[in-house]
């Protein structure tokens, strides 16, 4: 039996393949490994049997057999180790790769997420226009290092890997947002990631769900 992992029923990204099961699905495409999806409802995250595999009532999940598994981080590096493709074989880029996984989630990612929850919590707060630019300036002293440390570089650290898939993952997240624009390189680095085979298989896998939901409901 393949691994199965948990998904949203219907996702709050509306087909654009942010939901953070996208970034397991591509990396099971990356590493020609077969899986299965189980959709689950808002009200279903909150229930005993979820949280049994997600104590945050959170998704994606991971199960193989007796195995489980939580946190998006985890899940990928898991499939990474375990399949060819996403980590290089020499120890030391390795572990490159993995510090960049690392810096993505760590570094990158929570001023992105700060931003874009801001504008959907703290809208209407009358500081929410003063702290705005502040979060703004915030990522850009994030992503000029990115960038410049990317350079004319294909991929972060040699071969694409699961640094770049988490990367590139996260720099998703800042899309319409007018700050990664500013710098081309990390532009053409999302989209020549994009422009992946696996990424493409694992968009479509998402998004058939969000139509599949919109056919259901008749939105």
């Amino acid at each position: 039996m393949p691994p199965t992992i948990t998904a949203f029923a219907e996702s709050p990204d509306r087909g654009r393949g942010l939901a953070r099961d996208m970034r397991v699905r591509w990396a099971f495409e990356e590493v020609g490994q077969p899986y299965d999806v189980r959709l689950v409802s808002f009200a279903e995250m909150k229930q005993p049997a979820h949280l049994a595999l997600h104590p945050f009532g959170q998704i994606p999940t991971y199960q193989d057999g007796e195995f489980a598994l939580f946190e998006t981080g985890a899940i990928v590096l898991h499939i990474a180790e375990r399949g060819r493709g996403l980590l290089p074989e020499d120890a030391d880029a390795r572990a490159r790769a993995i510090a960049w996984m690392f810096a993505a989630l760590n570094t990158i990612e929570p001023s992105i997420v700060e931003y874009e929850q801001a504008g959907q919590a703290e809208a209407d707060r009358s500081w929410h226009a003063a702290r705005l630019p502040i979060m703004a300036d915030r990522i850009r002293a994030r992503l000029a290092r990115l960038s410049a440390r990317l350079g004319d570089s294909e991929w972060l650290d040699g071969a694409f890997s699961a640094g770049d898939l988490t990367m590139v993952m996260v720099l998703r997240r800042a899309e319409g947002m007018g700050i990664i624009e500013d710098h081309p390189n990390l532009s053409a680095y999302v989209a020549r990631s994009q422009a992946r085979p696996a990424y493409r298989r694992a968009f479509d896998a998402q998004l058939a769900v969000f139509e599949a939901a919109l056919r259901d409901t008749g939105k």
